[in-house]
C-alpha cells in the first residue's frame, strides 16, 4: 500500500482507539466477535509488546505466548460464499450481477469488507471458550467478556476477486491493561490483518477487542429470559430516507435474530451473544441477542458505497464502537459531514451512538474531490 495510504490509516487509528470506551449496563462497546486467527502456519514475528512499561499477569501472559509469532493461512475466494453473504444482506446484486439464483462470476470485486466471510478460525469445538469465541487472541481468565472496539481497513488500489487465492498474515500488535474509573478494569488487545492477494491487491485489517471481567451473578441476572418475545419480532428491514436539499439519504436498519444467526453461520462465529438469547440476557447482561460489530461494520461500508461511493471503492474506513445494538431495534446510519474526501458516518438508534467512523474517499481521488450522489444508490431495492 501506498505511503500516504499507510499514514492515513496511522492517523485513522490514533483518532478512534486512543481513548477509553465509555461503560453502560452491559457493555460499552459493541459486544461482538468476528472470525479471528487460528493457528494454522504460526511463522516468526517481530515482537509486539504492551504500552505498559510493567504488564500485568495477564498481558504478559498473551505477549510470551504470541509477540514473535505470526499466523498464515490462505484461502481461495470462492463465489458462493460471497452470494450467500450479499443475500443474508438483504442485497440481490453483486456488481450488477443478479445472484439470487447464480453466485458471482470469477473476477468480481470483493465489495469492500465482504472479505470477512473467508477467514473464519479453523479450530475444533474443544478449542472455543465457554462463550463460544475463538480463543487464540483471548485475554486470559477472569477477563472472559469480549467486545469488539474499534478497528481500521485499507484497501489497494487493485481489488482482491472472486477466484483468487490469497494469504492471510495474523499477528499480535498489542496488549494492554487498562483501569478507568468510568469503564473499570479491562484489556484491550490489537490484531493486525494482512490479505495479500494477486495482481498487488492488498486489505488491512486492524481490530481491537476489550476483554472485561465476567459479571456478578446478581447484574448478570438482571434481566429475565424471555423467549416469547422471539414470536413478536419482526424481519429484517432496510430502507434509505429521501435526502433534504443539502444532506444525504439516511438509512434506517434493523435485525431479526434469523439474520444474525444466519451471519454467524457464514462467518463461522460461535460467539454465543448473537445467537443463544439465555446466555446474552442471563450470563453476560444483554436485553437480548447482540448484532455482530463486524456487522455494523460492514453496514457501514455498504452504505458507504450505495450512497457515497459511485463505482468506486474506500480507501480507508477507521470505525469505534460505542453503545451496543441488538436483534429487533431499528437504528440509522447516517452522513453527518464529508471534508476533502472523508465522510463521517454515524449509527445511532433513538439518540444514542452505537458507533462512529470516517471514510477516506478513493485515494485516487480525494485530493481532486468526489462524485457524491445525494438521489440515493442506483441497484434493486434491497430484499429479505
Amino acid at each position: 500500500m501506498r505511503p500516504l495510504a499507510l499514514r492515513r490509516i496511522f492517523r485513522a487509528k490514533r483518532a478512534f482507539t486512543t481513548s477509553l470506551p465509555t461503560s453502560s449496563s452491559s457493555s460499552s462497546s459493541s459486544p461482538s466477535s468476528s472470525p479471528s486467527s487460528s493457528s494454522s502456519s504460526p511463522t516468526s514475528s517481530s515482537p509486539s509488546s504492551s504500552s505498559s512499561a510493567s504488564p500485568s499477569p495477564e498481558v504478559a501472559r498473551l505477549l510470551d505466548q504470541f509477540q514473535s509469532t505470526s499466523f498464515v493461512r490462505r484461502r481461495v475466494l470462492d463465489a458462493t460464499q460471497l452470494q450467500r453473504l450479499s443475500l443474508m444482506l438483504g442485497r440481490p446484486t453483486i456488481d450488477d450481477q443478479d445472484i439470487l439464483t447464480s453466485p458471482p462470476a470469477v473476477g468480481t470485486p470483493i465489495p469492500p469488507g465482504h472479505h470477512l466471510v473467508y477467514f473464519a478460525s479453523d479450530g475444533l469445538e474443544r478449542d472455543l471458550g465457554p462463550d463460544g469465541t475463538d480463543t487464540t487472541f483471548n485475554a486470559p481468565f477472569p477477563f472472559t467478556r469480549r467486545m469488539w472496539a474499534s478497528g481500521s481497513l485499507g484497501w489497494s488500489a487493485e481489488s482482491v476477486k472472486v477466484g483468487d487465492e490469497v494469504e492471510e498474515h495474523t499477528r499480535l500488535v498489542s496488549a494492554t491493561h487498562k483501569q478507568s474509573q468510568s469503564a473499570g478494569e479491562m484489556i484491550l488487545v490489537e490484531v493486525e490483518k494482512s490479505i495479500r492477494g494477486p495482481r498487488s491487491s492488498h486489505i488491512s485489517d486492524n481490530r481491537t477487542w476489550v476483554f472485561r471481567p465476567a459479571m456478578d451473578a446478581s447484574s448478570a441476572r438482571r434481566h429475565d429470559f424471555a423467549p416469547s418475545r422471539e414470536l413478536s419480532r419482526p424481519p429484517s428491514k432496510m430502507a434509505d430516507s429521501s435526502a433534504q436539499p443539502g444532506t444525504f439519504p439516511i438509512r434506517e436498519l434493523s435485525w431479526s435474530p434469523l439474520a444474525l444467526f444466519r451471519f454467524s453461520a457464514l462467518t463461522f462465529n460461535a460467539h454465543k451473544i448473537h445467537y443463544d438469547e439465555r446466555w446474552s440476557q442471563q450470563v453476560e447482561g444483554h436485553p437480548g441477542l447482540v448484532v455482530h460489530g463486524p456487522l455494523n461494520m460492514i453496514s457501514i461500508l455498504d452504505y458507504w458505497s450505495d450512497i457515497h461511493g459511485g463505482g468506486t471503492k474506500p480507501g480507508i474506513l477507521a470505525y469505534r464502537a460505542m453503545s451496543p445494538l441488538y436483534a429487533g431495534e431499528t437504528y440509522t446510519i447516517r452522513t453527518t459531514g464529508m471534508l476533502d474526501g472523508i465522510y463521517k458516518i454515524l449509527v445511532e438508534r433513538d439518540g444514542v451512538l452505537c458507533m462512529k467512523s470516517e471514510v477516506w474517499g478513493d485515494i485516487r481521488k480525494t485530493n481532486k474531490g468526489m462524485r457524491t450522489r445525494r438521489s440515493g444508490p442506483k441497484r434493486p431495492q434491497m430484499q429479505f
